[in-house]
């Protein structure tokens, strides 16, 4: 039959990355992580490395950007190690 074939449309899923600028993080911060999941469920705040207190909402994926301050702090604590 022919013209009877099933068509595929596409749509952008409503689940895409592009968040509105003022849920999304410019930068990830280091938490201690026995905090992480507290707080992603309690919604309790963390405070990071750099001093920045804040609720987890987002997981970060990779290469996603991270707090220039915590990063230093971060690698000054494992050289002490």
């Amino acid at each position: 039959m022919a013209g009877m074939g099933t068509q595929t449309i596409e749509r952008p899923d409503v689940r895409t990355d592009e968040t509105t600028e003022d849920d999304t993080p410019d930068v990830f911060h280091y938490v201690k992580k026995n905090k992480i999941a507290e707080s992603a469920v309690m919604g309790t705040r963390v405070v990071a490395l750099c001093g920045e207190v804040f609720p987890v909402t987002k997981s970060p994926k990779p290469g996603s950007p991270v707090c220039g301050k915590c990063k230093k702090i971060y690698e000054r604590m494992k050289k002490d190690e």
